[in-house]
């Protein structure tokens, strides 16, 4: 079995091998996108195939849609000809379960792939036709919270975006520089209304995708680059809105024991491509079961029936309850924690670090006991359900192949939100002592025994990147197992960072509290295991 139109019309083995075909007629429902489109999406990666693209597919199954999805990749154009053209836009997505068993749907709800490339002359006037007909509801995005960003870290704007802001929409290089291109053909075609929707997992999304459109249209205007009125109509949320959104769902790179599984039915459209972008994908997409989708209802066009797909549509102020809720307490901070100590155990995956009872205990402990009574509740999800779900399907997944290496990556820019808010809250609270906090504290001094680079059994590993790596670790030099504190003056610098941790620990009455355990967890070779034995 081959991934294409032609095999999938070939129904009877695909169906014995127990995968799910498309129910709607293909070429119908593209006829009517590319007449009339109503939903194009940025960023063809894999939670993109896997989530939207798969609502939007059981939805024209169930007859609630009779439009697909047109997708368009503005930063690796690989994607498109190895995924998309090879493959007449079908995706086998792989779903895996924690029961160990794996359901397989033959994604089809994508219907045009198209490349963001103003010098691609046939790609960029389709996507022109597309921005400028009436019926556009909707363009989201899953870019990363680095495809909004226009400047590096000391203000200097990329020189992509330097040069689209001097030359203006003719011809732009820049990600956004393109799409605020579009968006002024559509100005230009009538005015039409349109909600950018940002997918994206980063807080206030819509806002990021705001102000980078609206430096475009600002720096065009004033420099009488495009009709005055085009800024007018980015800032207007009655014509241009920038909903908030929340997404959770895991989609890892395409895993060797899927492919393996997929090769075993008679599929043989298994093989990936890493890009020369490094970008990871295959014809198959693999991810959990679990996903959210919490958008603020902002669309000045309408929008397609996703809520009737199991995507909750609220207002912005709930859409931040459940990202606080998720990012704060329910899952992010769960996943830190493991993700520590994992690589000081060295654990290689995070499901099997649910099967260590110190570890599951540390998780428990710091979900139900000391995160939720200060959890944002959101009202649409229920927290400790969350949890429950997070701690006992999704973590534990086996099929899941993530691991605590990636998920350490960039610490230093989530201790903040992921636990820094919880010991604010518990500061503020005339119910709450910060006192009681006995774990989060101690996965705070773990992340800094990390920062040594040597295992519980006194074994060097590889830190992954972090952007203050040079920094912290400089403190740390000299410090080796088996070392006597105190260790208050070497920690210092540290522990009273609030942009590390949101808050000057010491200040909160933490500090010391970190130091002791710290010392603990370097008094030699086992002292990580045996520390954790002893406050769990």
């Amino acid at each position: 079995m081959k991934l294409n139109i032609k095999e999938i019309e070939q129904t009877k083995q695909w169906e014995q091998e127990g995968i799910n075909l498309p129910k709607f007629n293909i070429e119908d429902i593209t006829i009517k996108t590319k007449k009339a489109p109503a939903w194009i999406h940025f960023g063809a990666g894999n939670i993109f195939r896997a989530f939207p693209a798969a609502v939007q597919q059981n939805l024209l199954n169930q007859g609630l849609e009779d439009k697909g999805i047109i997708v368009a990749e503005g930063y690796d154009y690989e994607i498109i000809d190895s995924v998309f053209d090879a493959h007449d836009n079908l995706t086998l997505l792989v779903t895996l379960k924690s029961d160990g068993t794996i359901e397989k749907t033959v994604i089809a709800s994508i219907v045009e792939a198209l490349k963001v490339d103003s010098e691609n002359k046939k790609d960029f006037t389709r996507l022109k036709e597309i921005f400028t007909n009436p019926s556009l509801q909707m363009v989201s995005f899953t870019i990363t919270e680095k495809g909004y960003s226009l400047n590096y870290p000391n203000g200097e704007f990329y020189p992509d975006v330097m040069s689209d802001f001097s030359e203006g929409p003719k011809a732009p290089k820049s990600y956004i520089g393109k799409l605020a291109a579009l968006c002024y053909e559509r100005y230009a075609a009538g005015k039409y209304p349109v909600a950018l929707v940002s997918m994206d997992n980063c807080s206030h999304n819509g806002t990021k995708l705001f102000e980078a459109v609206r430096a475009f249209a600002k720096n065009w205007e004033e420099n009488n680059l495009v009709e005055a009125g085009f800024l007018s109509y980015i800032e207007d949320p009655n014509t241009v809105s920038f909903p908030w959104s929340m997404i959770d769902k895991i989609t890892p790179r395409p895993d060797e024991s899927v492919k393996d599984m997929l090769k075993a039915a008679g599929f043989e459209d298994t093989e990936g491509t890493v890009t020369s972008k490094n970008t990871y994908v295959a014809p198959f997409v693999n991810a959990e079961k679990a996903e959210y989708l919490v958008i603020e209802d902002k669309f000045p066009n309408g929008r397609p029936h996703l809520d009737k797909g199991g995507i909750i549509f609220t207002d912005r102020e709930t859409v931040d309850k459940v990202e606080k809720m998720k990012v704060c307490t329910c899952l992010n901070p769960l996943h830190t924690a493991l993700a520590i100590y994992g690589c000081l155990l060295s654990y290689t995956k995070i499901s099997e670090e649910m099967k260590d009872t110190e570890l599951r205990r540390l998780v428990e402990i710091i979900g139900y006991e000391e995160g939720l009574p200060v959890v944002v509740n959101p009202g649409i999800i229920d927290p400790k359900n969350f949890i429950n779900e997070v701690l006992n399907v999704r973590v534990p997944n086996p099929f899941m192949p993530d691991t605590p290496q990636r998920i350490a990556t960039d610490t230093s820019q989530k201790l903040s939100i992921r636990f820094g808010e919880t010991i604010k809250a518990y500061v503020k609270s005339e119910d709450l002592n910060v006192k009681d906090l006995k774990l989060i504290p101690l996965v705070l001094a773990g992340w800094c025994r990390y920062l040594l680079g040597v295992d519980d059994s006194g074994e060097a590993f590889e830190l992954s990147p972090d952007p203050m790596l040079e920094t912290v670790r400089s403190y740390l030099e000299g410090i080796s197992l088996g070392q006597e504190g105190p260790f208050g003056e070497v920690l210092k610098p540290i522990l009273s960072n609030d942009k590390i941790f949101g808050i000057n620990l010491y200040n909160a009455g933490l500090g010391e509290r970190v130091e002791n355990y710290f010392a603990e967890l370097v008094r030699g070779p086992g002292a990580v295991r045996a520390t954790l034995k002893k406050y769990l």
